[in-house]
């Protein structure tokens, strides 16, 4: 459908399916850059020569026709670099956005168990 776009819009959902939620509830997780760079560095080095090691075994592959076929040191495509980047950040804010809903969550609970004592 998406061709060699396909790997892009993937993240491009990943995007969109979580960075609204820094605006819908205040969470302030963007204008922390060192959280956000820690959980990139913590995670991306690893998972980056993961992927190096499984593409020269040929364990795996990123089809040609579905990326840009832009690719990075070690032999991993740029989709992949951008994947360690945009993913770790996504789950801080799914991580922050429950938090932050949870409580709204009990008081609709507690509501609804008052109103059927």
């Amino acid at each position: 459908m998406f061709g060699q776009w396909s790997y892009m819009a993937m993240l491009g959902f990943v995007v969109v399916a979580s960075f609204w939620l820094e605006f819908a509830f205040r969470l302030r997780v963007l204008r922390d850059p060192k959280r956000l760079l820690l959980a990139i560095l913590i995670s991306s080095p690893i998972f980056v020569l993961w992927d190096a090691y499984a593409i020269a075994q040929h364990h795996w592959a990123f089809g040609k026709g579905l990326t840009l076929g832009i690719v990075g040191p070690l032999g991993v495509p740029l989709e992949e670099y951008l994947f360690f980047i945009v993913v770790p950040i996504a789950a801080i804010l799914t991580l922050e956005g429950v938090k932050n809903f949870l409580p709204t969550v009990r008081f609709w609970l507690e509501k609804i168990r008052g109103l059927k004592s």
